[in-house]
């Protein structure tokens, strides 16, 4: 026998699988009065989205895409940890890099950075990974600069009695307090920067789904619009389920067991 639980979850399921089922006979009812350039049926789209698996050309830029991504997330982390690794080296700092730099960041507006990218750097992968990680670094800064905050004084002196060697006291003491801060600011730049990946790609590329989705727009492919879409939310589902949300749990359980 269930589980009140067990119950609750089964229905939630219920509910969210039968949604999706109303929301995909809603969209074919709808496409079968509609012309395939206006509004493409679920099967249309399908077929459009399996060519991510089935055609190597088409792959190819979703794979293009997902390494512009991961590339920008990194730089973008490996920037917001130096810099509030700075902050909190010499406070005198704090002023520039969060009351200026941060305040700069988070103000900009997206499309500036887009188009000074293809000012600066033409239509090449650096523009796409400039704009992605313009884009992205404020949220991961802010997350860092929390970590440091939020990283207990007694532990830290702890680490400072165990080694005196600054890089190994970061490695096996700090990052390891800052890690639920910085996995949390990884989960939401990694979000971020796929719903600005059509944006930097459309902009500043000649590959990728953006590449793609714009060539979509050329010939009325309105399925390859739609499929662009679907891969680009299929591929951060897979990624989050499988890899960001194990490491949230593994941090946010363990962060004292690391030290």
């Amino acid at each position: 026998m269930l589980s009140a639980s067990d119950r609750s979850a089964t229905t939630q399921r219920v509910i969210a699988e039968g949604a999706i089922v109303a929301v995909l006979i809603f969209w074919w009812l709808s496409a079968r009065q509609l012309p395939e350039f206006v509004l493409p049926g679920p099967v249309s789209v399908f077929w459009a989205a399996a060519s991510f698996v089935t055609d190597s050309g088409t792959g190819y830029h979703a794979l293009v895409s997902l390494g512009r991504v991961a590339a920008s997330v990194a730089i973008a982390m490996t920037l917001a940890l130096a810099l509030a690794a700075a902050m909190r080296v010499a406070p005198v700092l704090e002023g520039i890099i969060e009351r200026r730099i941060l305040t700069f960041l988070n103000s900009f507006p997206s499309v500036g950075w887009a188009i000074l990218g293809v000012v600066w750097f033409k239509i090449s992968t650096p523009t796409v990974l400039f704009i992605q990680t313009a884009i992205i670094l404020p949220f991961c800064l802010i997350n860092a600069i929390a970590g440091f905050r939020q990283i207990d004084p007694d532990l830290d002196e702890l680490g400072a009695s165990l080694t005196r060697n600054p890089w190994r006291r970061f490695f096996k003491v700090t990052l390891p307090l800052m890690a639920p801060f910085m996995v949390a600011g990884l989960r939401v730049a990694y979000g971020i920067c796929w719903k600005i990946a059509l944006v930097s790609e459309l902009f500043g590329a000649s590959s990728g789904i953006g590449y793609l989705l714009m060539r979509a727009e050329t010939v009325s492919n309105a399925a390859m619009v739609f499929a662009c879409c679907i891969v680009i939310v299929a591929i951060y589902g897979l990624t989050d389920h499988f890899l960001l949300k194990p490491l949230a749990r593994r941090f946010s359980v363990n962060q004292g067991q690391n030290v």
